[in-house]
This record gives C-alpha cells, sequence and structure tokens, in this order.
C-alpha cells in the first residue's frame, strides 16, 4: 500500500466526516481501505458488492468532491471488491470496478479481469430486476402496544419491550428473547416493538423476519457464492427481529452465519430481539455459543392470560369490530376457553360470524354451541395444574403431597413423572413446570426427565406407570 494513497484517502475522510452524520461515516467510510494510487486514479477496498452498490447509489457525490479537493480535476475512483471465497481453501476472488459516470469522476472501465465470477449483490428483501436497496421494515402495523393488552401473565414481556421500543440497543435487554406456548402474542410483541421504535426513530433500519425465511436466504447465498453479501446486509440492520428463532435449531451453517451477524450488531450497539417457543434453556440442538449470548439480556415468558385479561382481550377485540355483547355471554367465552389468545379471539369471531351470517340474535345458547364446537375443533393443551391432579389421583395422594420436599420414593417417584408429562404435554419452560411444581428450579425438572427415560427402559413397574397416565392424557 502506497503511503500517497493513505494520505489522499485520510484528507477525504477528514472531509468526508464533517459533512455527514456520525453513524453513517462509521458505517459506510471507517470500513474502506485505500489501495494505491496511480496518477489521478485512487483505488479504495470495500468488503462486498452490497457495500459498493450503496456507497454508488448515496454518496457519489460526496466521493467525487472529497477526491476532486485532493487529485483536481479528472480524479478517479475504482473500488476494489475482495470478497472470502466460501467454498474450500482457495484464495479470495478480486474485483476491481471503476466508480460509475453519474459522479463524473473519469470514464468506466475495468482494470484487471475478475479470477472467479463475483455474483450481482441483492437485497433479499428487493425484487430482482429492480435497483433499490431501501430495507423494508417487513412490519405489520396492526400489530402494535395498543392492541396488546396487559395483565398478569405477560407483564414483564411488555414491559421490557417498550423498554427496548423507547431505546433500542440502549438497554440491558440486548437481545430481548421472548417465548412462550402457541397463540400467546410472541409475534404480536415482537411486531410492537418494531412497530413503535420506526414510529419514534425513523432513521433506524428496522427488520422483521422469520428464522425460517432467514434460513432460505442463507441456503440461496451459499448456492449463489454471495455469503459475504447476505452476511454484511444483515449487518446494517439497527434492530433485527428473528421470529421463531428455535426454527435454527439443528442447522448449524445458519447457526454459524447468524453468530457472526449477531456478535457484529451486538458489539455496535445494535438490538436484537428473538422469540420462541421454548426458553434458551429448553432449546436443542442449538450451539452453545449461540444459547450463550441468547441469556445475554433478559429472556421474558409469555404465559396463557388469566381470567381477567381473557376478558380484556375480548372485549378489545369486540370494541374495535364495533360490535357490542351481553357481559354473560363474554363472560362464558373466557370462562371456557383458556389456552391462548388466538383461540379466544377465534371464537369470538366464530360467534359474531354465526350471528350475522344465519341472522340469529348473539345468546349464551349459541354462545355454549359455538364454543363447544370450537373446542372439540380445537387440540386441548394440557395444563400443568391438570397433570398434578392425574398423576396425585393416580397414586392416591393429593397434590400437596405431591409437591411437598419429602424424599419418600412413591412420593419422588410420583413428582418426577409429573414433570416428564408436563415437559412431554405443554410447551412451558422447564423453569416455568419446576416453580408450578413445588418450587423447583429448572435443573431438578431436567434429572426428572431422565431419571423417567432411564426406569421406563429397566422397571417394568415404572414402565406400566407411565403407560396408564400417557393413556389418561391422550
Amino acid at each position: 500500500m502506497s503511503v500517497s494513497a493513505i494520505s489522499v484517502w485520510e484528507n477525504c475522510l477528514a472531509f468526508i466526516e464533517d459533512n455527514i452524520q456520525p453513524q453513517a461515516f462509521k458505517t459506510w467510510f471507517l470500513p474502506i481501505k485505500p489501495v494505491k494510487l496511480t496518477d489521478k486514479s485512487l483505488s479504495i477496498q470495500v468488503p462486498s458488492k452490497f457495500f459498493y452498490e450503496w456507497l454508488e447509489e448515496h454518496y457519489v457525490k460526496l466521493l467525487k468532491v472529497a477526491l476532486t479537493r485532493e487529485l483536481g480535476e479528472g480524479a478517479k475512483l475504482v473500488y476494489v471488491i475482495k470478497m472470502e471465497n466460501t467454498y474450500g481453501n482457495r484464495e479470495p476472488f478480486t474485483e476491481k470496478i471503476p466508480s460509475s459516470n453519474r459522479g463524473q469522476m473519469g470514464p468506466q472501465e475495468m482494470d484487471v479481469p475478475i479470477k472467479s465470477k463475483s455474483p450481482e449483490l441483492k437485497n433479499p428483501f428487493v425484487i430482482p430486476g429492480i435497483r433499490n436497496i431501501k430495507i423494508e421494515s417487513q412490519l405489520n402495523p396492526n400489530y402494535n402496544f395498543d392492541n396488546f393488552l396487559e395483565g398478569d401473565s405477560n407483564r414483564l414481556a411488555r414491559s421490557a419491550g417498550l423498554a427496548v421500543a423507547n431505546k433500542p440497543g440502549g438497554t440491558s435487554f440486548n437481545p430481548l428473547l421472548i417465548f412462550g406456548g402457541v397463540g400467546l402474542g410472541k409475534t404480536h410483541l415482537a411486531h410492537a416493538i418494531g412497530v413503535e421504535i420506526k414510529d419514534k426513530y425513523p432513521e433506524r433500519t428496522v427488520l422483521y423476519i422469520s428464522a425460517e425465511k432467514f434460513t432460505q436466504q442463507y441456503i440461496e447465498s451459499v448456492k449463489k457464492n454471495t455469503r459475504n453479501d447476505f452476511i454484511h446486509f444483515y449487518q446494517l440492520i439497527d434492530v433485527l427481529i428473528i421470529d421463531d428463532v428455535q426454527f435454527l435449531s439443528g442447522k448449524s451453517g445458519t447457526q454459524d452465519v447468524f453468530f457472526h451477524i449477531f456478535n457484529h450488531l451486538h458489539q455496535n450497539g445494535k438490538q436484537v430481539i428473538l422469540t420462541s417457543d421454548k426458553a434458551p434453556v429448553d432449546m436443542q440442538d442449538i450451539e452453545q455459543r449461540l444459547l450463550s449470548r441468547f441469556k445475554w439480556g433478559l429472556s421474558a415468558e409469555l404465559q396463557s392470560p388469566d381470567f381477567e385479561t381473557r376478558i380484556s382481550i375480548l372485549k378489545n377485540k369486540l370494541y374495535r369490530d364495533g360490535v357490542e355483547m351481553p357481559e354473560e355471554i363474554i363472560d362464558y367465552v373466557a370462562k371456557h376457553i383458556k389456552s391462548n389468545i388466538r383461540e379466544l379471539e377465534g371464537a369470538i369471531i366464530s360467534l359474531i360470524a354465526q350471528s350475522s351470517f344465519n341472522k340469529k340474535e348473539v345468546t349464551l345458547d349459541l354462545a355454549q354451541q359455538v364454543v363447544e364446537k370450537f373446542v372439540k375443533n380445537t387440540k386441548r393443551e394440557v395444563s400443568i395444574d391438570y397433570i398434578q391432579k392425574v398423576v396425585s389421583d393416580y397414586f392416591e395422594m393429593d397434590v400437596a403431597t405431591l409437591q411437598s420436599k419429602t424424599r419418600k420414593r412413591h412420593i419422588v417417584q410420583a413428582r418426577q413423572l409429573a414433570m416428564f408429562f408436563a415437559k412431554k404435554y405443554t410447551k412451558a419452560s422447564l423453569a416455568s413446570i419446576g416453580s408450578q411444581i413445588g418450587k423447583r428450579d429448572h435443573a431438578t425438572v431436567l434429572h426428572a426427565c431422565k431419571t423417567v427415560d432411564n426406569l421406563a427402559e429397566t422397571d417394568k413397574q415404572f414402565r406400566k406407570y407411565i403407560e396408564d397416565l400417557t393413556k389418561k392424557f391422550s
């Protein structure tokens, strides 16, 4: 690298820094390295084609002014794109591209032939063929904090979400992991945080994506040898929201690339928000180094809503839809549909539809018919309380004895079976199961599940206990 190239570029940087926002300068100009200066042509190295396209799209005029100040009229800028090769240990390939004519910085010319075909960078969220690198957030504005009602079941997660929305990347909740069972509002809350951030900080780049789509994009980037561009695209995000992160389970390549993206974002004060159907401690086939990072911030659980919260959710839904309904019917629906919010709202929608389509008045009788059909057609989620009662009855003891601190063998085995079935039939975290079954910790639940598995293989009588109880839950 020649000294003159360094000095020219440092002078350019000093001028550029005075003319753009500090964050933009840090993101787009500090990573650039001067390579060489030949006459009035300065070669600079950029990390990807995406980087080059962004500079050309947004900063070509600024670059032209800075370079002309240093080298005079007729100054030329050549980009050197140096990318790692994701296949094997071959040398990285280099492509040199002159700055476009838009900046009037010299004629188009290709200095060196490309050693390996450089793929054209594509923003994963832009329709191919349309030159546009604006990053759309993919957020649903209908999922906001106004219609995410607070209750005991979600207070911690909602409060943490609001804190993150007020100061993204600036709280200790980074990453924020929201976890819980199906239909409890994980996706809703994740969108609500993103929508609130976009409202408060319109200049921030927010992106919502499911882990499944993220994986598909990564696989596509490997096929097309654009892995570097893929990583670089995601490193530009200010607030990254990944839904259903448990989908990365067993996908080592995607986990590896997400690990690098996560590290970059976290180190640069960017916010990461994750949702999962499991707590980190319960996730399987996720690399330990990634799990440890999930625990850096806050893991907040969404639980099944209590009766009062279910009433509020139904009333809010009816209010938004402009529908009036008698209190006794709202109470009836809230009492009989307990498992999750999605089913609760589904039942009230069915009730409204039945009433309007069949021109029937909404009566308690109609509510009973709809709820009965709805519950019958929906696989009921077995609760931890129900499991404890069934196991206690089977072993002819009360629930208090099951939960007690006694070490009597038959009570310990009953307790372990309750924990085993709670893990099998509910979406609750190990910590939540332990807390509800005698205030134990997650390690006790994990040990109980392993003990049950071992005894099932070695003890005939114990195996019969499992078979009998399984019939009661199926």
